[in-house]
């Protein structure tokens, strides 16, 4: 499936077909493409929490605010932000580098983050967001259906994947096999030249 087709055919599906199975060779296969996703100086804040057991998905759904997708898609992943990343042996996100331009990009990025950790925190959504997405598009290249998640009890959740200090969800991605009748009209999205401007906001001088 060519990118394009992916992006426009991707809809969030709520309706899972419970009895589809994926295989854990196509799960290895997503999330090795979720891993590629760009991220803020190669950091790769992201963490991916695969959810198999059915007793701790029951639990999951329960602190989703009682989900469905949680306990009827084929594949269920938690998003987890290692919002310290940034500071846990940067260099060896450069380890393709002479060591002497790994370290040099490591002190880079300490000093461009330390004391600014509200930064840290927005490039490390923002690194998860892009990981999400394009485990999106390749589970819907693979004839799949996905939905994000994103509404859950923050603390109930870090409570049951027994999350280390520093790390967050992000989201949740739920994939599988979508009922049939289950995808709703698409949404619509807003005029073109309503979200596309150019140069910057407001009437030219």
């Amino acid at each position: 499936m060519k990118v394009n087709t992916a992006i426009l055919s991707r809809a969030a599906v709520r309706a899972f077909d419970p009895s589809h199975a994926i295989s854990a060779e196509q799960k290895r296969e997503l999330l090795e493409l979720a891993r590629r996703a760009p991220s803020a100086w190669n950091i790769q804040h992201w963490r991916f929490v695969l959810i198999e057991n059915d007793e701790l998905r029951q639990q999951m759904r329960d602190a989703v605010m009682g989900q469905p997708q949680v306990t009827d898609c084929s594949m269920f992943v938690a998003i987890v932000v290692d919002l310290e990343a940034w500071n846990r042996s940067p260099a060896r996100y450069f380890d393709f580098l002479p060591d002497d331009y790994a370290q040099a990009y490591a002190a880079k990025i300490q000093e461009f983050y330390n004391g600014r950790e509200w930064l840290a925190r927005d490039d490390a959504m923002r690194s998860c967001g892009l990981a999400a997405q394009t485990l999106m598009l390749a589970t819907t290249a693979a004839g799949l259906a996905s939905c994000p998640m994103d509404l859950f009890d923050e603390e109930r959740v870090s409570q049951l994947l027994r999350l280390p200090a520093g790390h967050v969800v992000a989201m949740f991605v739920a994939i599988g096999k979508a009922l049939p009748g289950s995808n709703a009209p698409k949404a619509s999205r807003l005029p073109y030249d309503e979200v596309v401007l150019i140069d910057r906001f407001g009437a030219s001088a």
